[in-house]
């Protein structure tokens, strides 16, 4: 399944506080997942954003939230994000572009609710982490073997690009290197 910008949102789960010290790659993970935002905006992708129990996880990191532009983000307590109130009548899309904390947890099961749902699913694997390697690795091997599309931020972006010569692949180049 190729991505397309008219068709694709871009959900992004848990990047939170609490995560920072207690996950793989963090500050890696994040400044890719700031990246995908960036571009999203750029190409003019809606953006959604979940916050698992802010109260007690604090908010989304500061290096993700500065480029939100207003989106206000959707509390959840449940895992899947798909299951969050209000999710489901904000994402107008049939492709989502995934990506956040944590791969085995919430990311796995807002992907396989999605794809239950009927709607396409890519994950972005450098935008996803996990307390452990091995967390990190299965939810992704699970969310593969479910009918997700594992991606990287490099490869959606582009993807949804489609060619170059355009002023938004100056944009998303310049967010890449």
């Amino acid at each position: 399944m190729k991505l397309d910008r008219e068709r694709t949102a871009l959900v992004v789960v848990d990047v939170q506080e609490a995560f920072r010290p207690a996950v793989l790659d963090f500050e890696s993970v994040a400044a890719n997942v700031a990246v995908l935002v960036r571009g999203a905006r750029v190409l003019g992708l809606p953006v959604l954003v979940t916050e698992q129990y802010p109260k007690g996880l604090g908010r989304t990191v500061p290096e993700v939230a500065e480029h939100l532009d207003g989106v206000e983000p959707i509390e959840k307590v449940c895992f899947s994000a798909a299951q969050a109130e209000g999710f489901a009548g904000a994402l107008q899309r049939d492709q989502v572009l995934l990506c956040g904390i944590e791969a085995h947890v919430c990311v796995n099961q807002t992907a396989e609710d999605l794809l239950a749902a009927g709607r396409a699913v890519q994950v972005a694997q450098d935008a996803v982490t996990s307390r452990t390697a091995d967390n990190r690795a299965l939810g992704l091997h699970k969310m593969e073997r479910s009918g997700a599309v594992v991606t990287s931020v490099e490869t959606a972006l582009f993807e949804l690009l489609g060619r170059a010569g355009t002023p938004e692949f100056k944009e998303v180049q310049a967010l890449i290197k």
